[in-house]
């Protein structure tokens, strides 16, 4: 049975709304858990083989089996609107690129829920990561933001100033460095004192600075409503992505790929021995400067996954699960490093590859392809593939907000490489030994997710997978995993203005009170 409001689209979009106007409705609905998400069977092995390692593509390019279950971000539970009085003002410095920032805007709202504090529009630190002053206010749109989370925390844009007896005077933010996943004690206790004291904190640097892991679904929920509903892009953004979208939809189905094969991840991960001298000198400076000394052997890496895939390993996978060279491929990444020579051997197993600079050749993309906003734009598109994968998901990495996206925005394919399931039989193929090879890789990938509901285990992060705290089913016997009803945003807003009523009249009454006694 097909998924009901998500089935495919080919072919050019019509209408003028664009992909805003159809991405603002499906927030909408989504929110109100009215939207109906349920999806085809994916069976992967389904060829009319009895062998276990055969893989169906056709079935690959369809939506992962959604198990009845489907995206719901909205309270279930009593959730009291913010009040107008707060303990004070929380400012955060989002630093890292685009995942970490987003994971960074979710935690600071919920650090201000959890405070009880009023949130000032969180800062991008995006010159030293892009050299990109876009800033908040030039990535997303601001005011859907407040308004979306107004049944949460207060917001605001800068702190205002006070005006007192004729005098101006401002607010100068204490400046606090949170430990590294800070539990929510230290929120309510250390950053609140300061707050209390000061009237307003800044918390710097705020990535990966509040706990992922918190035994309070509500909280987690909160966290969804931020990241997959109240972050959206700006207009102009969306709309450069929607004609990216559609010139690649309109020759049939695209997968995208997040090439990670960059020299700051292969600096990290220590895999060095593929290139030539001058480019290992490279690598090794950056490591140097970048990350803390350790000795790593690049076979000993290798054995256990810990290394990138190369370009070529890619396409020797996608080939193994049976995708042949018609197949148009969409890469999402920075500079590679190593040049064009990696790049050929992947060309010649899939030579229909595009990236934004090629399908959209915009000046604002071309002046910055590498920035913020060609990020924005690689992850609109990557979400809205038909199939995504990511080559090398590490623990800070831009997939993990895709992954975590694609699967609360109706469980759609992702391709994950068992990057240590599948070392030996690289390793083997290096070696010589090349029969079996794609049955080998095939028996790999067939253990793997491909977009399901499945449990979180550590260290897959809660913004790759947010089931089940962020999914509910219509007909289930577990209360904690039913579907809120569907008018439970009326409720919100009726609650909120019957609380700034009954504050309204309490003020009045206050006020003539005081009245009386002078």
């Amino acid at each position: 049975m097909r998924r009901l409001g998500h089935q495919r689209q080919h072919g050019k979009q019509g209408g003028g709304g664009g992909l805003l106007a159809k991405l603002s409705i499906a927030v909408l609905f989504l929110l109100i858990c009215s939207l109906s998400l349920l999806s085809a069977p994916f069976t992967p092995n389904t060829n009319g083989s009895t062998s276990p390692s055969q893989m169906n593509v056709e079935d690959l390019w369809k939506s992962a089996n959604s198990g009845g279950w489907k995206p719901s971000s909205a309270p279930r539970s009593e959730w009291p609107s913010p009040p107008k009085e707060t303990n004070g003002y929380l400012r955060v410095r989002c630093n890292g690129g685009l995942n970490q920032q987003r994971s960074a805007i979710c935690n600071a709202v919920l650090a201000a829920r959890i405070m009880n504090a009023t949130l000032v529009l969180p800062e991008l630190d995006a010159n030293s990561f892009w050299h990109d002053d876009s800033g908040f206010h030039g990535l997303y749109d601001v005011e859907h933001f407040i308004q979306s989370l107004r049944f949460d925390v207060q917001i605001v844009e800068r702190i205002p100033e006070i005006h007192k007896n004729g005098k101006t005077k401002k607010i100068k933010a204490f400046q606090l460095r949170p430990p590294r996943d800070a539990p929510i004690s230290w929120y309510t206790t250390d950053a609140l004192k300061k707050m209390k004291e000061h009237g307003a904190i800044y918390l710097s640097p705020f990535s990966h600075r509040l706990a992922e892991e918190i035994d309070n679904p509500e909280y987690q929920r909160l966290r969804c409503r931020v990241n997959y509903h109240a972050l959206r892009f700006k207009p102009h953004i969306m709309k450069l992505s929607e004609s990216i979208v559609d010139k690649l939809r309109s020759q049939g189905h695209f997968m995208a790929i997040h090439l990670r094969f960059e020299m700051d991840m292969l600096s990290f991960a220590g895999c060095f021995d593929i290139f030539t001298p001058a480019e290992q000198k490279i690598l090794k400076k950056y490591r140097k400067e970048n990350f803390a000394d350790k000795t790593l052997v690049y076979k000993e890496r290798r054995a256990i996954g810990k290394c990138p895939l190369t370009p070529e390993e890619v396409g020797l996978i996608l080939r193994a699960m049976g995708f042949n060279n018609s197949t148009r491929i969409y890469l999402a990444a920075g500079e590679l490093f190593g040049g064009e020579r990696f790049m050929t051997p992947f060309r010649a197993l899939f030579p229909r590859l595009e990236n934004h600079s090629s399908v959209d050749a915009s000046e604002e993309l071309a002046t910055n392809s590498q920035g913020l906003i060609g990020s924005a734009v690689d992850y609109m598109v990557c979400l809205l593939a038909d199939i995504f994968m990511p080559t090398y998901d590490g623990p800070s990495n831009f997939a993990n907000n895709l992954l975590g996206h694609r699967l609360y925005y109706g469980f759609r394919t992702n391709i994950r490489p068992d990057r240590k399931g599948l070392a030996p039989v690289f390793i083997a193929r290096e070696n010589g030994r090349t029969a079996g090879f794609e049955e080998a890789v095939r028996h790999v990938m067939l253990k793997t997710n491909f977009g399901g509901p499945h449990k979180r285990i550590s260290p897959e992060s809660f913004y790759t997978n947010s089931w089940p705290e962020c999914f509910c089913q219509m007909e289930t016997q577990n209360p904690a995993h039913k579907c809120p009803s569907e008018n439970v945003m009326q409720n919100l807003h009726s609650q909120l203005v019957t609380e700034n009523i009954d504050k309204q009249q309490y003020n009045r009454s206050d006020s003539t009170v005081s009245l009386a006694e002078r």
